[in-house]
């Protein structure tokens, strides 16, 4: 069971990893077009789709619990109907962005304390890449499929090709067409439009057959688009939930001081290091899950949990360990600012609960997507993110920064304990 977890997290974290490597690579080119303002412009724009985004993230999660279940059972109508029902809804939405491009720029402009002329620049980026919004939402859709088909290579290789063709564009259209901001943009939606091409021709080449067992009737049943519909609002609202609790903490942050601000954002980086990481042990939760289920193995299903917490406590300890004692040279690596440094070590200790208190919360969310657990999950995060900011707010006029710290802990060993005590009749009762 080992080697099959592997073979599924192992490819997902090398994809995991190339995720923010669009948002840096289009960062460092505007670093050397223009004044800092281009820089600014370029955060918030970034922020604004990365915000979009990751609201439509139950495309990916949703198709992913589903297409597992039906490779478990060997339903390949049903495996294409959902592929086929989920491009519908990605596309539909992409769509719906496109048409209201200008309300939602707009709107979060307006929530933004900038200057107009930094604004202008992020209206001109973001205009060109809403664009690629029907190219990224039918990719979350296809991304899901493939890791609910037990193949997390194909998603790997799309996204290293993306950032390939994103980094190559990109110069060009910037230092040879001079493009400006908008060439930027540009090379983005060209990269994710390759990925959405490379997606087809992967589908098209590995898995031609379902291609011809794909039936708009069929897909568009009204008892599975409900429970289609049903599972993603559950994840559309716990997503809902993590933008509440990761948007707070660097806004109230803020309010201790740019030195604190400065400090919570660096210090935040080995949250997302160990993410990144266990997020790809999560998304073979995901498959392995779904696929057992759908199969009716309840011994497999078992002992694939079984293993990836295993796995998962190794991984704690690993990262426990090297922030205990590599924490300074880590902070070097993230920064060259002596004094941020010096003054994150009233902090630090923060950082080395995070890998007990998350591991387990990372786990069963991909356990519970790849169950279509998602009201139970839903329970979960919502109580989480209720004691999140009655720990803060409780606790903010004594402990100040540290109660924001208490409160992330609080939060992500929540999660997993929520989810420990509703597994048995969220997942395990599922086949007995």
């Amino acid at each position: 069971m080992y080697k099959q977890i592997l073979r599924l997290a192992l490819p997902n974290i090398i994809t995991n990893i190339t995720v923010p490597l669009l948002g840096m690579v289009d960062l460092a080119i505007v670093g050397h077009i223009g004044d800092t303002r281009y820089i600014g412009a370029i955060a918030i724009a970034t922020m604004i789709f990365s915000m979009i985004y990751w609201l439509f993230g139950f495309l990916r999660m949703g198709t992913s619990g589903f297409t597992a279940q039906a490779y478990g059972a060997d339903d390949m109508d049903e495996s294409a109907d959902i592929l086929f029902r989920s491009l519908s809804v990605g596309l539909t939405a992409a769509l719906c962005l496109i048409v209201l491009q200008k309300p939602i720029i707009d709107t979060a402009l307006m929530l933004v304390g900038s200057s107009t002329e930094l604004k202008d620049i992020a209206r001109r980026y973001f205009y060109v890449n809403i664009w690629a919004a029907p190219a990224t939402l039918l990719m979350y859709g296809f991304k899901g499929w493939f890791i609910g088909m037990q193949n997390s290579k194909i998603p790997m290789m799309i996204a290293i090709a993306v950032n390939i063709v994103n980094i190559v564009m990109s110069l060009i259209f910037v230092f040879v067409l001079r493009l400006d901001i908008e060439g930027v943009a540009l090379g983005t939606v060209i990269a994710q439009y390759t990925g959405l091409g490379l997606a087809f021709a992967f589908f098209w080449r590995r898995y031609d057959f379902i291609r011809h067992l794909m039936s708009w009737r069929r897909s568009m049943r009204r008892r599975q688009m409900k429970r289609f519909f049903s599972v993603n609002l559950d994840i559309f609202l716990r997503t809902v939930c993590l933008i509440a609790v990761f948007s707070f903490f660097p806004i109230a942050g803020s309010k201790y001081g740019d030195n604190v601000l400065a400090i919570n954002t660096l210090l935040m980086q080995f949250f997302t290091l160990f993410s990144y990481i266990m997020d790809g042990f999560a998304y073979a939760g995901e498959a392995l899950t779904g696929r057992f289920i759908g199969a009716g193995d309840p011994d497999s299903l078992r002992r694939s949990i079984r293993d990836n917490f295993r796995l998962g406590i190794m991984l704690t300890a690993v990262f426990t360990l090297v922030y205990a004692f590599a924490g300074d040279g880590l902070l070097y690596l993230f920064t060259d600012k002596k004094d941020i440094i010096r003054l994150s070590a009233e902090y630090y200790l923060w950082v080395l609960p995070i890998p007990l208190a998350g591991f387990s919360a990372f786990l069963w969310d991909g356990i519970f997507i790849g169950a279509t657990a998602s009201r139970a999950m839903l329970y979960a995060i919502t109580a989480a993110t209720i004691l999140f900011f009655i720990t803060y707010f409780s606790l903010n006029d004594l402990m100040a920064n540290n109660a924001l710290w208490l409160s992330l802990i609080i939060f992500l060993s929540a999660r997993g304990i929520g989810q420990t005590i509703l597994a048995k009749k969220a997942v395990f009762d599922r086949v007995g």
